[in-house]
């Protein structure tokens, strides 16, 4: 496929993750959205080429073509972050397929209004958890009661980890701030730590006002690790701080790391 076949696809993942999230109470950061559809359409070894100041072509075709989802008042990009408005969620039913939802905003067609708004968010589980008490009750295929909840797994090691690296190193220019040396990845102070439910990892620092400058290592060693937009041995990860706790989330599906 061209990259503009890429872009459109991606475009379209973009406005189903909004619509998926349309129901939970915090909006999602516009990196995080990006990135979900990142990892859903890959970039192409063309679409990963940096371009001047460490991005990736594809990642900034698709920040570009976002903005066509704006214009159609499909969704709103702010501070707090990104939100699928009603014409968005009803262009999510109508216009399904990526040709269908890219020839709508060639021609500006709308969803009609009459349109019913997905009843339910893919973000949201489908049914109720059932309690342990339920679980304690309800009999198994045999006919033999089934565990409780709680004896089935709440413990961290039974949680499926697929794929997840030993370690997850931010090596930076605060090393020394969190009392390791800049740029190693090796000590502790710098570890993140995985979030079991989630597959997240993270690490909380309180950093001094500056500019900072980072990069994710996994499995202890430059061997392996990621820059700006998960590109690997891409550009630093940089941003500036007004001083404060921060705290960094990697991802090693999309191999990017966003802060909040």
């Amino acid at each position: 496929m061209s990259i503009r076949d890429n872009t459109n696809r991606r475009l379209k993942e973009v406005l189903d993750i909004m619509a998926a999230g349309s129901r939970l109470d915090a909006k999602p950061n516009g990196g995080e959205v990006l990135a979900e559809a990142v990892a859903r359409v890959p970039f192409t070894a063309e679409e990963s080429e940096l371009l001047s100041g460490g991005i990736p072509r594809g990642h900034k075709n698709l920040t570009k073509a976002t903005a066509i989802l704006v214009k159609a008042n499909w969704m709103t990009k702010g501070r707090t972050g990104w939100e699928i408005t009603d014409n968005g969620l009803r262009a999510t039913v109508v216009f399904n397929t990526v040709d269908k939802l890219i020839e709508a905003l060639a021609t500006g067609a709308e969803a009609p209004a009459d349109t019913p708004l997905p009843e339910a968010s893919a973000a949201e589980p489908a049914a109720e958890t059932p309690t342990a008490e339920a679980t304690e009750a309800a009999p198994s295929d045999n006919g033999a009661a089934a565990p409780a909840a709680e004896e089935a797994s709440t413990d961290e090691s039974d949680v499926v980890l697929d794929d997840q690296p030993s370690s997850v190193a931010l090596a930076g220019n605060f090393g020394a701030v969190l009392g390791a040396e800049n740029w190693d990845p090796s000590s502790d102070a710098v570890q993140m730590a995985l979030d079991p439910q989630h597959g997240v990892w993270k690490l909380t620092a309180d950093l001094p006002a500056g500019h900072y400058s980072y990069k994710a290592v996994v499995n202890g060693s430059w061997d392996e690790n990621y820059g700006a937009f998960g590109a690997i041995d891409g550009a630093n990860h940089e941003f500036s701080h007004d001083g404060g706790p921060v705290t960094f989330h990697y991802n090693h599906a999309t191999k990017d790391v966003l802060r909040a």
